[in-house]
């Protein structure tokens, strides 16, 4: 084993989401610690976050905005976790009024014998991948391009509740859920999406909006488990978002939704 494996890693990011950009830095040793300074979560809920990534350690960012570059590698990366590799991507800033790059943290502990890798940028479509471009494909219903840049699909979870079984009416009966707060909320519409239930996936579909049918105060997820029945009601559940297929829109009729849902799966199957 060399030097380098032996050594304890910290891999200092924002990490929100964790895309592929992301990855390359977590990557960079053996038995990493993740160090996520800023927890914004707009693209992967916590819960999901920590049964992935159990190795991570989420920063009190209150406490940690006002150190200095000096006070933040000496208190935190040294005196805390007890690094001697650091692991940071080429745009990552730190310190009070994010004063110090990943060049200035190399130049300081390179005399403490503490060494700093810099990753290079990961590219998609010749630009660099970023949270902000991800939230931004989302908005725009861009799930493919989304999904891409993140290397998993958009995934959330939260409970089902009760909703007034319109669905279940029309031969589609859905489970109902709010997106979690804080989730960056995907463009309006119908998703092709994957349901996981105790740990199985099954083919769905997804409608995320406001329902213009039988419209809803507050944006709601709704989902159509292919083969699948049973009493999900009060139980946490996963759904991943696969494809955007249409805008949600307003049906004259039930006849003509029925007819739309219909269409909506056999694009699916």
């Amino acid at each position: 084993m060399s030097e380098f494996e032996n050594r304890k890693a910290v891999a200092l990011g924002d990490f929100d989401g964790m895309h592929l950009a992301h990855k390359i830095v977590v990557t960079g040793a053996e038995n990493v610690v993740i160090y996520c300074v800023n927890n914004k979560f707009s693209l992967l809920q916590k819960s999901i976050f920590e049964r992935r990534y159990p190795n991570a350690v989420f920063a009190d960012f209150e406490e940690i905005k006002n150190l200095s570059g000096e006070e933040f590698a000496d208190n935190i990366l040294i005196e805390k976790f007890g690094a001697g590799v650091i692991l940071c991507g080429f745009n990552f800033r730190f310190g009070k009024n994010a004063a110090w790059t990943g060049m200035d943290l190399r130049k300081y502990l390179e005399s403490k014998d503490v060494w700093v890798r810099i990753l290079e940028a990961q590219d998609y479509e010749g630009l660099p991948i970023s949270s902000s471009r991800i939230r931004h494909a989302l908005e725009d219903g861009r799930i493919n391009a989304a999904n891409e840049m993140l290397g998993y699909c958009f995934t959330f979870e939260s409970e089902v509740i009760r909703g007034d079984e319109r669905g279940r009416t029309l031969g589609f009966p859905t489970i109902n859920q709010h997106l979690p707060v804080g989730l960056t909320v995907p463009k309006f519409g119908v998703y092709e999406s994957r349901t996981i239930v105790d740990g199985r996936e099954y083919k769905s579909f997804t409608n995320i909006g406001v329902r213009p049918t039988w419209r809803v105060d507050k944006p709601l997820c709704e989902t159509h488990i292919f083969d699948f029945s049973g009493d999900l009601y009060g139980k946490t559940v996963a759904v991943e978002l696969v494809n955007y297929l249409r805008k949600e829109k307003h049906f004259k009729d039930i006849e003509e939704l029925k007819a739309q849902l219909n269409y909506d799966k056999s694009s699916i199957i």
